[in-house]
């Protein structure tokens, strides 16, 4: 059930619940649509793809008609990628989407490598990092490359220096694409690296940061990404977009847009949405579903707090609520799946988060007495 346009208007404050079916509803999660695999990975702006099968769960949890074979054929055919984009994470994207955004993610990749106490900091300290890249780039174009490959290349150019850390630099500052057969159903092997110029024949996106000598106006793309945000996760706060796409500075570009507001009446914090999306009545049932581990359901808001609900928060940390599967029920995580092979069977195994409670017994009604 929808609130009527003259009920909607009437809201200026949104409990939890509120947001909790609005937010499932704009994930396709309150019921399935009919729509295809890549109608799908555009509306969500991609799926978070760390665990490289996850996709499939997640297409399959929000579609009437889901086959595997769908999102294999995107993928063989390059109509779809995974790559670094997101919060520096593997995220399966359609290729327009993946060229279109990945610039804008740049600065929090940047962040990633430079900042990074592993592979970063004084590692890379009075490097020329555009010859790092152009000698990755030099692999790639031979030969897509996994991070061995790349370290066994860069490490000779440059003796005194980490070799992983040059991989992981070339990874992240590089629109780097994990080709086939990764990522493909019930098909494995280590991630094999080309890049989005070379693996789409398209040409290499201008990157502001690394080379300053670009001059590229990023405004419009960011509207863009912000307005596609608030139609998949909305309603939410400045912050939230920012904590999904990694953009700073986000205030302007809000305040510039024509969206609706609202108050989240928890925290009191302002949320904005789409003027024209309607809101499902917080009283719609919100049915079962299955999440694979690290869905951006449940990473893409700063304030997770219309999903995890105060049990779930005070039993674990989000971190373990995200790497195995989730079910949910009643619109929050309330277990947790995993599935395990064998060569003969594979074998469903769910864990509740909160004791379920006992079913109970025949009751005893004892025959009255007679005198």
């Amino acid at each position: 059930m929808e609130l009527h346009p003259g009920e909607e208007r009437a809201i200026s404050k949104l409990s939890l619940r509120a947001l909790n079916r609005a937010t499932l509803h704009r994930q396709w999660l309150l019921e399935r649509h009919d729509a295809t695999a890549l109608e799908a990975i555009e509306h969500l702006v991609g799926l978070q793809a760390q665990s490289p099968q996850a996709p499939y769960v997640g297409l399959w949890t929000r579609l009437t008609n889901f086959d595997p074979a769908d999102l294999v054929t995107l993928l063989e055919t390059r109509q779809a990628v995974r790559g670094s984009t997101m919060r520096a994470t593997i995220h399966l994207m359609s290729s327009r989407d993946f060229l279109a955004f990945r610039p804008l993610i740049q600065p929090r990749l940047e962040r990633e490598v430079f900042q990074n106490i592993t592979y970063g900091r004084h590692r890379l300290e009075g490097l020329d990092m555009n010859a790092v890249l152009t000698a990755g780039i030099a692999r790639m174009t031979e030969s897509p490359a996994t991070a061995a490959q790349l370290r066994d290349h860069l490490a000779p150019l440059y003796p005194d220096r980490d070799p992983a850390a040059l991989a992981h630099a070339v990874r992240c500052l590089l629109p780097t694409i994990q080709v086939p057969p990764r990522g493909i159903w019930n098909k494995g092997g280590n991630p094999t690296m080309s890049t989005a110029a070379l693996w789409l024949n398209s040409p290499p996106a201008p990157n502001p940061s690394v080379d300053p000598k670009s001059n590229v106006d990023l405004k419009a793309d960011v509207d863009t990404i912000v307005l596609r945000y608030l139609a998949a996760y909305g309603p939410a706060s400045v912050a939230d977009a920012q904590t999904w796409s990694a953009p700073t500075r986000l205030n302007e570009i809000f305040d510039r847009l024509d969206l609706r507001t609202y108050t989240d009446l928890e925290s009191g914090r302002t949320l904005y949405d789409l003027p024209d999306l309607s809101l499902p009545h917080e009283d719609t049932e919100a049915p079962t579903r299955f999440l694979p581990e690290y869905d951006n359901l449940l990473l893409s808001h700063t304030d997770r707090t219309r999903f995890l609900d105060t049990p779930t928060r005070q039993r674990l940390t989000h971190r373990e609520v995200l790497t195995k599967g989730s079910v949910l029920h009643h619109g929050h995580p309330k277990a947790l799946w995993k599935l395990t092979k064998s060569k003969s069977q594979a074998t469903l195994e769910i864990t509740p988060l909160t004791p379920s409670p006992a079913k109970p017994g025949p009751q005893y009604s004892p025959k009255p007495k007679t005198s």
